[in-house]
C-alpha cells in the first residue's frame, strides 16, 4: 500500500468509490473538523491552568486523529472479509484486557472505576477499543445464526456475556449498556426469534437493576436525575451545570470561544459534557445542525445496509450505525437531562484517544460495507481462499 493512499485526504482512488462511501467519508471529516473545533474551545482553559499550556489537549488529540486516520484509511482498503478473519482474535485480546484492569495495581482508576490500563506512556480503555470489534463479531454470529451450531452459538453468547460483566464489574454501567443494547438490536435485525429476544432483554433490564441496586454512586445519580435541583452543589451538580449551559446557548449561541460555563463551572467538559458547551456557544441553531448530521449519517448507514447483499456486511453496517449514532444521542440525552448521568463521550467530539480510535475504525467499517455494495468493489477472492474462509466457518 502507497504512503500517499494511508493519507485520507489525499487518495486518489476515492472517485471510483460508491456514492454511500464518497459522502460518508465527507460527512466523517465534516465531524470530525466540528469536534475538533469543539474540542480547542472546551479544553484551553482547563488545559491552561493544569498543564501550563491551553493547547495541551488539543495537541494531544490531534496526534491521537493522526493515528486513528492512519488506520481509519487501512480499513476501507481493506476487503471486509479478511478484517472479519482477525475480528475474534481482536475482541478476545480487549476482552482480556478488560478483566485485567480489574486486577488491583494494574488498573488505573478515574472517578472510582477502574477503566485504565497504561502500556508505557499510552493509556489503553478496552471497554471503547473493543466496541467495533463487537459489532464485527455480533454480526458474524447472527448474519450466519441458522448455520452454526447450538455449541458455538453458546459459545459466543457467553463470551458477550462476559464482555459486558467485565465492563459492568469496572463499574461502567453506560458502556455496557451501549455494548449490550448494540448486540440485542443486530440480533433483532437478522430476524433472531422473538422468544430469544424478549428473554434476553428481560435479563439485560434485570441486570442493570441489579447493578444499581448494588452501586450506591449509581442509585444517586438516577435519583439526581429526577431531580437535580434538590441537590444542585451534590449530585445535582453536573447536571444542573451542564443544563444551565445548555439554556444560556439560547437561538444562536454566546460564539465560539464565549462559553462560561467552561470557565470550572461544568465538569469534565471536554469529555462527558462536551455537548453542553458547544450547546452554549452555538446555541438551538447549531445544535439543530449536529442534530442533523447525525440523521444524515444514520440514513447513510441504513442505505448502505440495504444495498449489502451479504448478511453479515449488512448487519456490520447496521451495528456500527447503532453504536455511532445511538452513543451520540445517548451523550446529548445526558447533557440536556433526557437521561441520567453516564460516562459516555461524544464520538469524533470528546477529548480521548481511545474513543477517537473507535470512531475512526467504525466509521471506516461502514465506509468499507459501502465499497463493497458496490459491485465494482468486490474483491475477488481465489479458490483455495474461499475454501479456507469456509473451514474458518464451520470451526466458527
Amino acid at each position: 500500500m502507497k504512503l500517499r493512499s494511508l493519507i485520507p485526504f489525499f487518495d486518489d482512488s476515492v472517485s471510483t468509490w460508491a456514492l454511500e462511501a464518497r459522502l460518508l467519508r465527507w460527512l466523517t471529516f465534516l465531524w470530525l473538523f466540528f469536534g475538533l473545533t469543539i474540542l480547542f474551545s472546551a479544553s484551553y482553559v482547563v488545559a491552561d491552568v493544569r498543564q501550563g499550556d491551553g493547547l495541551y489537549y488539543f495537541k494531544r488529540q490531534i496526534l491521537w486523529v493522526l493515528a486513528s486516520l492512519i488506520g481509519f484509511n487501512i480499513i476501507v482498503n481493506r476487503p471486509l472479509q479478511k478484517i472479519l478473519g482477525i475480528s475474534h482474535w481482536l475482541l478476545g485480546l480487549f476482552l482480556l484486557l478488560i478483566f485485567v484492569t480489574l486486577v488491583p495495581g494494574l488498573g488505573k482508576k478515574a472517578f472510582d472505576a477502574a477503566r485504565w490500563i497504561a502500556i508505557g506512556p499510552i493509556p489503553i480503555q478496552p471497554s471503547e477499543l473493543i466496541k467495533p470489534f463487537l459489532v464485527l463479531q455480533s454480526a458474524r454470529l447472527f448474519g450466519q445464526w441458522e448455520r452454526l451450531s447450538w455449541r458455538v452459538r453458546l459459545t459466543w453468547l457467553g463470551i458477550f456475556g462476559l464482555v459486558i460483566l467485565g465492563i459492568l464489574a469496572q463499574p461502567n454501567l453506560s458502556t455496557a449498556a451501549l455494548c449490550g443494547m448494540t448486540i440485542w438490536l443486530i440480533a433483532l435485525a437478522a430476524g433472531l426469534p422473538y422468544k430469544y429476544l424478549a428473554g434476553t432483554a428481560i435479563g439485560g433490564f434485570l441486570l442493570a437493576l441489579l447493578s444499581i441496586s448494588i452501586k450506591e454512586y449509581q442509585r444517586r445519580r438516577v435519583m439526581s436525575f429526577l431531580n437535580p435541583w434538590a441537590d444542585a452543589t451534590g449530585d445535582g451538580y453536573q447536571l444542573v451545570q451542564s443544563l444551565l449551559a445548555v439554556g444560556s446557548g439560547k437561538t444562536w449561541g454566546a460564539g465560539f470561544g464565549m462559553s462560561q460555563q467552561k470557565l470550572f463551572y461544568l465538569p469534565i467538559q471536554d469529555t462527558d459534557f462536551i455537548f453542553a458547551v458547544f450547546a452554549e456557544e452555538f446555541g438551538f441553531v447549531g445544535s439543530i445542525v449536529l442534530l442533523i448530521l447525525l440523521a444524515l449519517f444514520a440514513t447513510l448507514g441504513l442505505v448502505v445496509a440495504l444495498k449489502a447483499k451479504n448478511p453479515v456486511h449488512r448487519l456490520v453496517a447496521m451495528g456500527i450505525t447503532i453504536i455511532m449514532v445511538g452513543q451520540s444521542l445517548l451523550h446529548i440525552g445526558v447533557a440536556t437531562g433526557a437521561l441520567p448521568t453516564t460516562g459516555l463521550p461524544l464520538p469524533m467530539f470528546s477529548y480521548g484517544g481511545n474513543s477517537m480510535i473507535a470512531s475512526l475504525i467504525g466509521a471506516g467499517l461502514l465506509i468499507r460495507v459501502a465499497r463493497e455494495s458496490s459491485e465494482a468493489e468486490v474483491v475477488p477472492l481465489r479458490r483455495p481462499q474461499m475454501e479456507k474462509k469456509r473451514q474458518r466457518r464451520r470451526m466458527f
